[in-house]
This record gives structure tokens, C-alpha cells and sequence, in this order.
């Protein structure tokens, strides 16, 4: 009898603290063939004696929490389907009658997560699984994990949509007009959803649909911005499909791309908002409640000082500072064209490294969950009293509203804070963006070229 077992390897990831799970195939003393599943989890989520990944319940569950339980549903649906592929093929090859190669399990495996593509002499077939496909595109790029998990909400709502459709998509019959409902899909995912709790008895319901393709949490309004980053992740994917991806080449799916005559939505950012340096600087000294949000203080400003993104920030160790300097390689840049990012560090900045330095562990300082520090990004700004008027785009109605910089700020502040008060000293976008990680001429920088209040007043007076 054919037995399938899995552990978890003692090796961790020194980055994550993830291990891989091992496969185990034996039949009776003849057949014992072990294999790498390319399946990576931390310990605390596998039960080594029931040989499952556990999935953590969360009374209310936050934004990492939903992350987190995504991966791991993710994970486990992957090794279910592995096992029943390794079934599959062992019936297939006679069910122990024949004699199995000596890396026939570990071939199985590769196969699963890159299927052989046969020789075509005419145009591909409309047999290739656009969803088998997704899943490979995204196994095999070079995605951080945090990319990884937008691929697979592309993906998710895709399946939402062939279902909600009752059409199954396929390379060859996508088409420009396709691409426009997909959009108006992901527009009105939310009203779709709301207007199914109402009527949940409803035949088709797509209550239905949220069962096989389950989220993380219910849909929110998508504007233009937010539909234009998904569809562009659709893009990328038809392009891999096509054969384009220069990081991923493969033998074409597909001829067929319709993103050829479709326009993505055009999107729409409005004037960066930022803590001018007394506002920082008055956060700084500002005394706050607990030593919790002291902490949380501190390393809101050191982000402030040098201008890195939040995840960047979360990966940064002892050593990630080098001659009075921090370095890093940004992580939304390194799978592409990686840079060492180098930013000097001021005198605040190594007062606040210098009073962490003893922290517990090697990373740079005790951090918290993200989400936490952006709730208390906006409290210690409330404390601090700078709550003065800004204008912000809303997103989803694309409308300007007046809101108190404690109400809007978050982690990615700091990073504009950085960009914005050394743009004010020094209009040099490709210096500015050698410290902030930004890639040459890049557009983000247009935002920041809006003269600021005082430079205004000053070109008034002339005129007296």
C-alpha cells in the first residue's frame, strides 16, 4: 500500500524562520523515495504528529492576521494537491507493478510546480489551465513574499469573477472587452457583496462563490489607483503567458494579448503630505504616555531620517549599519535591478540607535506589528498636537477632503517626510532618490515639486 508522509526539516530560514516541509513515498520495503515539496512554513504552524499545517483561529483578525491565515490556507491546499498528484501519477505508472525511477518523486514534484510545456508547431492550444498557469507564474518568479500575496489576490478575484460569470477564462478567448469587465468586476466587487448578504437565499448567491474562493475580509470600494495596480499585475502575468517576461522566459501559452487595445484606469495621486522638520522634530521631544509608544516614537523618526519603506525597515539588523551609515537593498527593487541603498546617519538618528542597542535581538529595534505602528503613528501625532489641515485625494471617489495629519498619517509618511524636507534644500531627484531607494527619473518625484507655502509667500512680496 502507497503511503505519503511529511515532516517539517529542522533547517529554518535565517531571513523568515520559515522551514520546508519533506515528502516521504513509500510502498511497503520496496518503493522509499524522499523529495523537497518547495512548501515553506514556521514551525508553530505544523503539527509534526498529525502531519498538518495548523490554521490559527483570530477572534477579529488584522490586517497581518489575515495575511498570515491566507498563506497558510494557501499552503495547505498546495500540499493536498501535491499528495493527490503524487497518487495520480503512481496509478498512472502502474501502481508499483513497474519499477519507479530513482527521482521520480522529485521530478513529480518539479512537474507539479512547472509543468512541461510540449513543442508546438502551430499555435498553442486552448487546453493550457489559465488558473494552473497563474499559480506556476507565480511559484516560479522571483517575487518577495509580500508581492507573492498581491499575486494571489489577483488571482483569487479572477476566479471570483469566472465564477460570478459562469465563464471559464481562457488565454485564447480573453479579449479587450473581457479585460473591461474584469475591471468593472473589481469596481463593484463590494456593492456585489453587500448585495448579497441582503439577499443570501438568492439561487447563484455570491455568498456561493465566497465559500470556494474564500477572503480574507470582505471587499472595499476600489478607485481608479487601486484597479489599475490589480489589472496592471494581470498584464504582467498575460505577458509571461506571452513569452515576454524577461526574469521568467518560457515557450509562449499564448499568442493572444489583449492588453494590446485596452487602456489600463488612469491614476491619480494628489500633493504628498509630510511632517515639516519642527513637526517632526516637536514629535520628537513631545513625552508620550507609555514606553510602548516611546519606542514607537523613535522609530517612527528614525524612519523619518532616512526614508525607507516599512518593510525595509522591519528587515533591518545590528548590522545593517556600516560606518556610520544604514544600508539595505530595497526590498520592492532587488528581485529586478537591485541597489545598495546607503543613508548617513544624523545625530538624531544614532541617538536613537544608540539607545536600542542593547535590545534582545540582533534586529535593529524592537518592532511591533505593522498595523500597530500605524495606529500608533496616528495617536503620538494626536499627543503631540499636530493635527494642522491637509488635503487628501480620496481614493475611491477621487474627490479632495480636508483631514488632520494625525487622521491620515501612516508608516509611508516617514518615507515622504524624508523625501519631501531634502527636496525642499535640494531639487536633485536622482541624488534625493540614491538615499530613498527610488530608481532614476523616477515619476514619484513629480508630486514634490509643488512649491511649498513659504517660497510662496516669498515670490508674493516681490511683487511689492
Amino acid at each position: 500500500m502507497a503511503t505519503i508522509s511529511t515532516s517539517l526539516s529542522a533547517k529554518a530560514n535565517k531571513v523568515d524562520g520559515k522551514s520546508e516541509i519533506l515528502i516521504r513515498f513509500t510502498v511497503g520495503s520496496r518503493i522509499n523515495q524522499r523529495a523537497k515539496s518547495n512548501i515553506f512554513i514556521k514551525p508553530e504552524y505544523w503539527n509534526e504528529q498529525e502531519q498538518k499545517i495548523i490554521i490559527p483561529r483570530f477572534r477579529l483578525m488584522n490586517e497581518q492576521q489575515q495575511q498570515l491565515v491566507s498563506e497558510l490556507q494557501a499552503n495547505e491546499k498546495k500540499l493536498s494537491d501535491l499528495k493527490q498528484q503524487i497518487i495520480d501519477s503512481f496509478n498512472e505508472a502502474g501502481a508499483g507493478k513497474n519499477e519507479l525511477p530513482k527521482d521520480w518523486l522529485k521530478e513529480l514534484v518539479h512537474d507539479f510546480y512547472f509543468p512541461k510545456v510540449q513543442e508546438q508547431t502551430q499555435e498553442p492550444e486552448t487546453t493550457v489551465d489559465f488558473f494552473e498557469s497563474f499559480q506556476r507564474y507565480i511559484d516560479g518568479k522571483k517575487f518577495s513574499d509580500h508581492r507573492k500575496r498581491h499575486y494571489e489576490v489577483v488571482m483569487r478575484i479572477l476566479q471570483r469573477y469566472e465564477l460570478y460569470k459562469q465563464q471559464p477564462l481562457n488565454f485564447e478567448t480573453l479579449t479587450p472587452d473581457t479585460l473591461r469587465d474584469i475591471e468593472d468586476f473589481m469596481r463593484h466587487e463590494h456593492d456585489i457583496y453587500i448585495d448579497a448578504q441582503q439577499h443570501p437565499k438568492r439561487k447563484n448567491s455570491y455568498l456561493k462563490i465566497i465559500e470556494a474562493v474564500p477572503l480574507s475580509r470582505a471587499p472595499e470600494p476600489r478607485g481608479d489607483n487601486s484597479l489599475s495596480d490589480l489589472m496592471k499585475r494581470v498584464r504582467a502575468f498575460i505577458r509571461w503567458a506571452n513569452g515576454l517576461d524577461k526574469d521568467f522566459k518560457i515557450e509562449p501559452l499564448t499568442r493572444n494579448n489583449p492588453f494590446d487595445m485596452y487602456s489600463l484606469p488612469s491614476e491619480l495621486y494628489g500633493t504628498p503630505y509630510y511632517l515639516t522638520q519642527d513637526e517632526r522634530n516637536q514629535l520628537y521631544h513631545t513625552t508620550m504616555p507609555t514606553e510602548r509608544m516611546t519606542r514607537q516614537r523613535d522609530i517612527f523618526i528614525f524612519q523619518c531620517l532616512i526614508g525607507c519603506r516599512v518593510s525595509d525597515l522591519w528587515a533591518m539588523t545590528q548590522s545593517s549599519i556600516i560606518n556610520g551609515a544604514i544600508e539595505y537593498i530595497p526590498r520592492k527593487t532587488k528581485d529586478g535591478r537591485p541597489v545598495t541603498v546607503r543613508v548617513p546617519l544624523n545625530n538624531t538618528a544614532k541617538e536613537i540607535v544608540e539607545r536600542y542597542k542593547d535590545n534582545q535581538s540582533d534586529r535593529l529595534f524592537p518592532f511591533v506589528a505593522q498595523q500597530q505602528y500605524n495606529e500608533d503613528i496616528k495617536e503620538m501625532l494626536r499627543i503631540a498636537g499636530i493635527d494642522r489641515m491637509v488635503t487628501v485625494l480620496n481614493p475611491t471617489t477621487r474627490n479632495e477632503e480636508k483631514r488632520p495629519l494625525c487622521e491620515v498619517a501612516s508608516s509611508h509618511m516617514a518615507r515622504r517626510t524624508f523625501i519631501g524636507n531634502l527636496y525642499k534644500k535640494v531639487k536633485d531627484p536622482n541624488l534625493i532618490g540614491s538615499m530613498s531607494g527610488h530608481v532614476e527619473n523616477s515619476r514619484a518625484f513629480v508630486r514634490y515639486r509643488d512649491i511649498d507655502e513659504d517660497m510662496k509667500k516669498e515670490l508674493v512680496d516681490l511683487l511689492e
